[in-house]
Parts: C-alpha cells; structure tokens; sequence
C-alpha cells in the first residue's frame, strides 16, 4: 500500500505532464498503473489509445545539408511558394528533379552516354551547365568529353573565338574536345604557325569543319602547307571544306596558295591582305585549278557577324569567357600608375591590341580578292566559244584522272602517318 499511495502521490504530483501509460511487473506478470484511482489494473483490458505527442507539439521544417564543407551547399529538396494571403507554402520537388540533381552534381563521375536518350541527356547538360561544373579545370575536362564523345554537334556545332585568345589558351584542351563542329571562327586569335589548336585541325575530329575562318592570325606557307598535308597526301582531314577565310595574313605568299589548290570542294575563298606578287596568275590558277571565280563585290559568306557559337554548350563558352575576364581584372587597377608616370615624365608602355590596321589598308589599296564557285547553269553561259569534242576529251581526261586519284586513295588508306611524316613527305 505505501508503494501505490507513493506512485498516486507521484502521479497527481505531475497529473499537468501527459506522461502516457505507466506499467509495473509484478509476480512475473505487467499491470498498468491507473493514473485517476491510483491503483493497477492488469494488461488484458482494453486501454485507451493515448497520443504519441502532445496537443502543443510543433514540427520544424529543416533541410537534409549534411557534408557542407566538402561541397558547396546542395539545391533544397522542396519549391517555396507564397498563397495570395501571404502564407508560405512548400511542395517536394520531382522525383526525376531530384535525381537530375544528384547526377549533374557528380557528372565526372559517369563512365558513358553512349545510347543514353538525347532529350534527357541535354536537361542533365544543362543542370550540370547551370551548376557551373564544365568550368572546373580537371573534373569539367572529363565531363564535357563524356558528353562530346556520345553526341557530337549536338554539344556544338559552330563555335566562335573571335579576338579571344586567353579563352584558346586557358581552355585549350576542352576546345579540343569538341568533335564533329562545321564552323569554326578563329579570325583575331594570332596564333601563328605552330599553335596546337592548327595542328590539331589537320586532325580527323575535326575533318567535319566546313567553314573555317583564320584572318589575321600571322599565319605563312609554313602553316598552310602543314594544314593541308593531310588532304594532299592522304586525302584526309579538312577534304569537305567549303568556306575559308585567309585575309589578312601577310606572310602568305603565292607559293602558299599552292597549297590551297588541294581543297578541290571549296566554294569561298578569301585572301584580301596576303603577300601576293603575281595577283592576275595567282587568279588564274584559282580559276582553272578550283574553278573559283574572283568577285569584284565583297562577299557576305565573309561576314563574320553571321558565325556564331551554337550548342548545348555555347553558355558554357560564355561561361569561360567571363572567367578570363574577372581574372584579368585586377590588373584595370595598375591604370592609376599611368598618371604617376606622366607626373615623374617617365614613358609608358602601351599594351593594347593591336590590329591589322596596316593590312586592311594595303587590302583596300589592292582590293578585295574573294573567290566564289559559279552555280550550275551559269557553266552553260556562251562565255567561251568551245566545240562539243572539246568538252568530251575533258570529261575523258577527268575520268582518267579520278581512276587514278581511286587507286591512289586506295593505296594510301593503309598508311596512318603522322605530322612528322608529312613534314617529310612535303620536302620532296
């Protein structure tokens, strides 16, 4: 009896706290204590349901932001949202949200694309893209070649690097790794001879580029004759280009040009600005060996406004561009030592980029030397008085030497040489 008045004297003590159901064993056996007449009653009757929290209980809201410090903080599982009358409602994000998320945030992990769906892959780019991760230096490099590898232009099929330079030599490889573009806009970039990026367009991943734009980049017949080694002694690489663009760059010789001839499908040429001596042969050449015709008009494939970078990465080339410029911000605050330089009479030198202003104007002295290919029909006008046989022994001739150019093909397709090899081939 002490026991049970000491556990009723507790139990009113505490009667404001909704403990819940108090059990006692007793004799191997469990009996409920009963809270309002103090005594105990056995297990087997019927008890009544009690409240797993209290009346005044509340619940927080808190997010799952575990591993903070080893990444960066992750997006919320839920969508916030305000009703009309100003209160805050939440909604849990898709599943497919969700999982899209966690994917673009290790998309360097993925081992291959290949076959995966085209319109889910570009949704998982572009998370990956908004998350900024084609922007880290190693990590990003291995996730956009997963995506390059398994869909190629879609990534991107024209790129434009106009007068962007430290854009080519921060983000060199990943450039690179761009397979299957038909545009390509280098014009500016003054990347000479020897630069990567050109040997790497003598490349078959980049044997797709049907319009290629290289003004002004200090560019010689050393240059043009290591571009087109590949289509002059293998037939391969650059063979499907229809548009390039060469002004500008006045080391290029007529000897260069020569070299030139070997792109039998272009359609466009420009080389306003070279180094020619002997225009009216150089013209000639190019109309009887390419069928180019020279255009007294300039023309619009040469406006450079119309390439563009088109892709599902062309933020990400946004994206890059910006990078280089922030880094290159702290040097605009070095401008206030210009004024203490005048105040000490001291010279300073000027830094800014230079333009081919020289060569545009010894193009407008010369003129524009843009070649365009004649259409069909107008092959047919009586520009030229020739006899019906004539034609028939040049269709012959052709014939004759496209056999030839079939087995010379053919031989040559066992050959895998490199660009030494070419270079060697190219002394003789």
């Amino acid at each position: 009896q002490n026991w049970t008045r000491g556990m009723s004297y507790c139990l009113h003590s505490e009667s404001h706290l909704d403990t819940g159901p108090i059990y006692v064993r007793e004799n191997g056996k469990l009996h409920m204590v009963n809270q309002g007449a103090g005594g105990i009653q056995n297990v087997t009757h019927k008890t009544r349901p009690f409240r797993l929290f209290s009346r005044g209980f509340s619940v927080e809201l808190c997010m799952n932001r575990e591993d903070d410090r080893a990444r960066r903080q992750r997006t919320d599982h839920f969508i916030f949202t305000y009703t009309k009358e100003g209160n805050l409602r939440y909604s849990a994000k898709s599943l497919f949200s969700l999982v899209l998320g966690y994917i673009s945030d290790n998309v360097d992990h993925i081992d291959s694309l290949i076959g995966f769906p085209e319109q889910i892959a570009e949704k998982l780019f572009s998370a990956a893209e908004a998350r900024q991760k084609f922007t880290e230096p190693v990590t990003g490099l291995r996730a956009l070649q997963k995506f390059t590898e398994a869909y190629g232009n879609l990534v991107l099929c024209s790129l434009c690097l106009r007068n962007r330079y430290l854009v080519i030599s921060e983000k060199l490889e990943e450039i690179k790794s761009f397979r299957e573009l038909t545009c390509l806009d280098l014009s500016g970039c003054k990347l000479g001879d020897e630069h990567e990026l050109l040997e790497h367009l003598t490349k078959e991943a980049l044997s797709s580029v049907k319009r290629l734009l290289l003004k002004d980049n200090a560019l010689s017949d050393a240059g043009l004759r290591r571009m087109t080694a590949p289509v002059r002694v293998l037939k391969k690489g650059l063979e499907d280009l229809l548009v390039l663009d060469l002004s500008c760059n006045p080391k290029i010789t007529d000897v260069g040009i020569g070299y030139l001839l070997s792109f039998k499908k272009l359609n466009c040429l420009d080389i306003s600005g070279t180094g020619l001596k002997d225009v009216s042969a150089v013209i000639k050449r190019i109309q009887m060996q390419i069928g180019l015709v020279h255009s007294k008009v300039p023309l619009k494939e040469f406006d450079h406004s119309n390439c563009k970078t088109e892709g599902w990465a062309e933020q990400t080339v946004l994206q890059w561009e910006q990078a280089v410029m922030e880094a290159r911000k702290p040097q605009d605050n070095l401008r206030s030592r210009t004024a203490a330089l005048r105040f000490y009479g001291k010279t300073h030198r000027i830094e800014d980029v230079v333009k081919c202003r020289l060569v545009e104007a010894e193009t407008k002295a010369s003129g524009n030397l843009q070649f365009y290919k004649e259409k069909a029909q107008n092959c047919h006008l009586p520009l030229k008085k020739e006899v019906a046989g004539s034609h028939e022994l040049r269709n012959n001739k052709k014939r004759a030497l496209a056999e030839q150019e079939k087995e010379r093909t053919s031989k040559q397709k066992h050959l895998c040489l490199t660009v030494e090899d070419w270079d060697l081939l190219n002394t003789y």
